[in-house]
């Protein structure tokens, strides 16, 4: 009961913060199709030729698949293409994922890529190596298993972040929601969280993060939890942290959706440093 004040105070804040947010606010202003791979394939064979377009900056460049079996390895196809990738990416290379839009002919398709050259590649680019684009229910390549950074930025591209968060359990969302702290996307942790912060300050303190143990329990109309995680992190000084506390999930009815005092988690996890 202690909890049910805090809870009615930022209902609000939830329904503002993005709950039942369209497509458009996700950055997807027109229709875009969330395929699946085993069709993507078929539609963009090897060596095919398509444009991407990166949600959050607008930029657009054009690639070639150059080989991949549970997702597309590409290249840039030119210098050019390969100087607005590395923009996308201010400057920098990265395994960071980013929610993107593939456009092949009249299709838009939603898909995720990271920014780091590794492997094999063919083109005259600068690029050394390919980068790899993940649609939905690609695997990686030694897992072989979904990728879920990558799975929620192929939601994100498709304006069905939003729904897919509002969708989730306990455990599910703590792990979306640690993903996309790792990713630094405010939008991923916008929709699983219960406040509007600021994540300016605590993205920067993170240069990595993933949760080792998340403890959750059978509940069934509770409108609050505690859930004991340990949570493995490296700050900007590549300095290795280990997070054992809680995190503290809200709803506001017993069919409502859960989420994040974030307030909360960031407090407790920099209180060490």
């Amino acid at each position: 009961m202690r909890y049910l004040f805090t809870i009615i105070l930022l209902a609000s804040v939830v329904l503002y913060n993005g709950q039942y947010a369209a497509a458009k606010d996700e950055g997807v202003g027109i229709s875009v199709e969330m395929l699946p791979w085993d069709e993507v394939n078929e539609i963009l064979p090897r060596y095919s030729k398509f444009t991407i377009l990166d949600v959050e900056t607008g930029k657009r460049f054009n690639v070639q698949r150059r080989a991949g079996s549970g997702h597309a390895d590409v290249q840039p196809l030119t210098k050019k293409d390969t100087k607005i990738m590395k923009a996308i990416y201010n400057g920098k290379w990265s395994w960071k994922r980013r929610a993107i839009i593939v456009i092949h002919k009249d299709q838009w398709i939603a898909a995720s890529m990271h920014g780091m050259p590794h492997g094999a590649g063919k083109l005259d680019n600068n690029f050394r190596g390919h980068f790899c684009v993940h649609f939905n229910g690609s695997t990686t390549h030694r897992r072989k298993t979904e990728d879920l950074s990558h799975q929620l930025m192929v939601l994100k591209a498709a304006g069905k972040l939003n729904e897919h968060m509002n969708s989730l359990e306990p455990e599910e969302l703590i792990q979306a929601y640690v993903a996309g702290i790792k990713q630094k996307d405010k939008r991923i942790v916008a929709a699983a969280s219960v406040q509007k912060i600021n994540w300016k300050k605590p993205f920067k303190k993170v240069e990595n993060i993933k949760p080792r143990q998340i403890s959750t329990s059978p509940y069934s109309d509770e409108l609050y939890l505690e859930i004991p995680v340990e949570i493995e992190w490296i700050d900007e000084h590549s300095k290795r942290h280990i997070f054992n506390g809680t995190i503290h999930l809200i709803r506001f009815s017993p069919i409502s959706s859960w989420k994040v005092d974030s307030k909360w988690f960031v407090k407790d996890l920099f209180m060490e440093i």
